[in-house]
């Protein structure tokens, strides 16, 4: 069914497609009694799915990641449709409209979108405005980064303000400083200009009677030095975790026509392509750290099976978005029962060993 109804929806531009499905997801959470049938036929609990991860507790590891609620004023409606967290943004002081349209496209023999929406949202005070009035469903994450004009020496400033805003309306931020999407992205996420990021909101968390995780949302085209560095880092300063990872400016491989692709232009591509990727980043933190920081893996997650997989090698959770709207609104259950079902019979055979 939902084939089908991808098919028709294909038919508009993507953007266009976002603000429906976000209009639309808004508007049925409005509708008595729809809620609750959304989540009766979307959700899916087991105790096997719990886990606590930074000293966040999560019903399910399976998120949606940023860029699908840009504002913040979607989440409760979105958690409707089972999943365990949900993450806003990236959010910036102020409002901005991001780069010119068109901005978003499909490659659908690839099962990818490549965007450079250029983090357009709504400001902070907007996503509070929402949050003030509803009660978090599910855990909230924010991705918060700096404002398109502001220069780069004055960036921590941005991310300060975003932090100080959001601190009592979240539970974990995410530094977005590896967007492909903005002006002067390689240098943004340089260790000379992250670095005093890091040490400003790590001072300011001290002033807080509640702990709220700080990850860093790394790029999936990164060397492999700056990747060590990037570790050492995290685990130096005492960042909580790390997202594995951002969109990609790599065109390998692709099925999609190279005259269509070269036409699309610059951006990042997510989706399927991807996704090993992922797991090679995964893996790769894991083992450089021994398996003592937290990993939420993002990127080109299709099956079920690439989500455990993603579990099984070192991530803590996994987040998705591409694969949702490929897929449709019943994978976020899908990716439940199938990793509920294998560690359970996990646990069954070990038990049976014993």
């Amino acid at each position: 069914m939902y084939k089908l109804i991808r098919s028709i929806l294909f038919l508009w531009q993507p953007e266009q497609i976002h603000d429906f499905a976000i209009s639309t997801i808004k508007l049925l959470d409005k509708i008595p009694v729809i809620p609750n049938l959304i989540r009766l036929f979307y959700n899916y609990r087991k105790p096997v799915l719990e886990r606590e991860v930074f000293g966040v507790k999560f019903s399910n590891p399976v998120g949606l990641a940023a860029g699908f609620d840009k504002n913040g004023d979607a989440f409760n409606a979105i958690a409707n449709f089972g999943f365990g967290f949900v993450e806003i943004g990236s959010l910036t002081p102020r409002e901005q409209e991001g780069n010119p349209k068109p901005r978003c496209f499909r490659l659908t023999k690839d099962q990818a979108i490549i965007n450079r929406m250029g983090i357009n949202n709504k400001g902070i005070k907007h996503a509070i405005s929402y949050i003030q009035k509803h009660r978090n469903s599910c855990p909230i994450g924010c991705s918060i980064t700096k404002g398109r004009e502001t220069p780069m020496a004055d960036a921590y400033k941005d991310y300060e303000l975003c932090f100080e805003y959001m601190y009592d309306f979240v539970d974990y931020f995410v530094l977005n400083v590896s967007c492909p999407n903005v002006k002067d992205a390689a240098s943004n996420q340089s260790l000379e200009n992250i670095t005093p990021i890091i040490d400003k909101l790590l001072e300011l968390r001290i002033m807080y009677d509640e702990y709220r995780p700080i990850l860093l949302k790394i790029s999936p085209d990164v060397e492999r030095e700056y990747l060590d560095d990037v570790i050492n880092l995290v685990l130096i300063s005492g960042l909580d975790g790390i997202i594995a990872a951002n969109t990609t400016a790599n065109r390998d491989n692709l099925k999609s026509s190279k005259v269509y692709i070269s036409k699309v232009g610059k951006g990042g591509l997510s989706g399927k392509p991807l996704y090993n990727r992922t797991l090679e980043l995964v893996k790769y933190i894991r083992h450089k750290t021994r398996g003592h920081l937290p990993i939420i893996a993002s990127g080109g997650i299709m099956t079920p099976q690439q989500a455990l997989e993603l579990l099984d090698n070192g991530a803590s959770l996994v987040q998705i978005y591409t694969g949702w709207i490929y897929n449709g609104p019943k994978f976020v259950k899908k990716i439940n029962k199938y990793i509920a079902k294998t560690l359970t019979e996990r646990k069954l055979q070990t038990s049976q060993k014993a």
